[in-house]
């Protein structure tokens, strides 16, 4: 169980690095992308990455039904925590309802399609790695470390339902002027 905690946090902060890169080279207007008040994670990418890593070996040993079924997972990960937080939280952390093929904002074709390459680096490289990096971590440090993510959670979502995703960004009044 606690590899588990690992793991999610690992690829929930992985998540966070990819969103903040794509942020960047995408020039998106939007440029802070975590979830939680203090810990830079998306726990969308978390829950994604063991999805995958549940899947059975019979698929993650292809390919071609990774792909797909990577795809599958994480755009039902993606989904479900899109409704969680709008129903929870009040909020919506994306949308893609710009974008061709989507289905209310929530999840859409292409996004799909990436899930589905990154689950290909995701056990084929990444996982191996990280599971045994999470499996030596000592329980005396997973406590802890599980009790601060749940209270960063717990606190981030009282703070969303009162004051959207504004509430998370608390950093930017020490930001210069023109960086915000």
């Amino acid at each position: 169980m606690a590899a588990l905690f690992w793991q999610f946090f690992f690829y929930s902060f992985f998540g966070f690095l990819l969103e903040v890169a794509f942020a960047r080279l995408t020039h998106s207007a939007k440029q802070d992308r975590k979830c939680h008040l203090l810990l830079p994670v998306c726990p969308v990418y978390g829950v994604g990455a063991l999805a995958i890593l549940i899947l059975p070996e019979a698929i993650k040993s292809s390919p071609l039904l990774l792909y797909a079924a990577g795809a599958a997972v994480c755009t039902l990960a993606e989904w479900s925590l899109s409704l969680f937080y709008e129903k929870a939280a009040g909020v919506a952390f994306w949308d893609y309802r710009t974008l061709p093929l989507n289905l209310g904002g929530r999840v859409c074709l292409l996004f799909s399609l990436f899930w589905g390459l990154l689950s290909l680096p995701l056990v084929y490289g990444l996982s191996p790695i990280l599971s045994q990096w999470a499996a030596a971590i000592p329980a005396a440090v997973t406590i802890p470390a599980a009790l601060l993510y749940l209270g960063d959670a717990a606190t981030s979502l009282f703070l969303l339902r009162r004051g959207g995703t504004e509430a998370l960004r608390w950093y930017a009044r020490f930001r210069p002027s023109e960086a915000r």
